[in-house]
């Protein structure tokens, strides 16, 4: 029996956490004991692990470096005794790459892998230095994409220790529930006759949802019944909404905060837009794709290896704004191009990036740092 702990900072609903969490349920219980850490905080994630009697320990960090939760990271996983530790984002790559480098010789020293979730430019000076002076308690280092691969073999992570496992979906009820639809639509004032256009993800700059609501003043200018919808929070909301009012969209924009029934809106939308200038592999591209909805995204390495250009959506440069309105126009114009783009993503999710093929893809690796 290979024992795997998998530590993560928090069990919040994102992306990563959700890989986490399909992972941690899905890894086969007659070759797999596993075990999840959060660092600082449980979430909506927790109870999912928990109905799946995977036990959860959270040892409540405060700060940027917490020595007690550092002395508790230690000591848990001196009680839990893992073959393997499998780290997930920046705080819990460090903490835990630094928890292992201090084992005393007397503990069990787990194999280490890392799992880099984006192309991090986020990233300044001092935290690069953090990973490259971790690299000896790195037994391999995975990305999501291809892009965060090459992200990180740029600065200076050998090939020896980069691998590639593709985010995993699963493949949802796309048909539409008109219950929901007429309650989304009473509460937020949206006209019977709108077409939806949506973003979910959190409000950052990266995301550059600016360019969408300037796409938007273009879309407006040919269909007046056009509403996008953007759904997420984040430092960036507040000047978004001015933004909107700036430019004079703000009849044709709905901002819905974070919604815990996304899954329910999905069915709902015509067309899915993702202006980043930066990603991993995009969470809400795949789920968009998996619920059939064209895709319109920046032409950036990770959205490319999901979206097929012309077959499963479109592409476009990263803040051309005009590409995003003429795409989602091109859609919402024709009915046939829509279906055929919607079936051919869902296909692609299907057969591609399925949570059987992810969880192979780390049992996989697994196996090959016991070896």
């Amino acid at each position: 029996m290979i024992k795997v702990s998998l530590l993560i900072p928090t069990l919040d609903q994102s992306g990563a956490e959700k890989q986490l969490t399909l992972l941690a349920t899905s890894l086969p219980r007659d070759e797999f004991d596993v075990q999840v850490i959060a660092l600082t905080r449980g979430g909506p994630y927790t109870e999912v692990l928990q109905q799946h009697d995977i036990p959860v320990t959270i040892l409540k960090k405060r700060f940027k470096f917490d020595p007690l939760a550092y002395r508790a990271l230690k000591k848990t996983l001196q009680q839990q005794q893992p073959d393997i530790l499998h780290t997930w984002l920046f705080a819990a790559n460090s903490y835990g790459r630094m928890a292992v480098k201090r084992l005393s010789a007397s503990q069990k020293t787990p194999k280490v892998i890392v799992s880099e979730r984006c192309v991090d430019s986020w990233k300044s000076n001092w935290q690069h230095n953090v990973d490259r002076r971790l690299l000896p308690q790195t037994s391999l280092l995975v990305g999501n994409s291809q892009g965060v691969v090459d992200f990180y073999r740029d600065k200076g992570v050998p090939d020896s220790l980069l691998r590639v496992v593709p985010n995993g979906i699963v493949l949802p009820d796309s048909s539409v529930n008109e219950a929901v639809r007429s309650q989304l639509y009473q509460e937020h004032d949206i006209h019977p006759n709108a077409r939806l256009i949506a973003f979910v993800g959190r409000l950052a700059r990266q995301k550059r949802v600016e360019d969408l609501l300037w796409a938007l003043q273009l879309i407006r200018q040919m269909n007046e019944d056009i509403v996008l919808l953007v759904i997420g929070d984040g430092p960036e909301r507040a000047k978004l909404e001015q933004l909107a009012h700036k430019y004079t969209v703000t009849p044709n924009v709905r901002f819905l905060g974070h919604r815990t029934d996304v899954d329910q809106l999905f069915p709902l939308f015509e067309v899915f837009q993702l202006a980043s200038d930066f990603e991993g592999q995009s969470n809400s591209i795949m789920e968009a794709m998996s619920y059939g909805i064209p895709v319109v995204a920046s032409d950036i390495p990770p959205n490319r290896e999901l979206v097929v250009h012309g077959e499963t959506g479109f592409l476009t440069s990263v803040g051309d704004s005009t590409g995003f309105a003429q795409f989602a126009e091109r859609i919402l114009a024709d009915p046939q191009l829509a279906k055929d783009l919607g079936n051919a993503a869902r296909k692609r999710m299907q057969e591609d990036f399925s949570v059987d093929k992810m969880v192979e893809g780390y049992a996989r690796l697994y196996r090959e740092v016991l070896q």
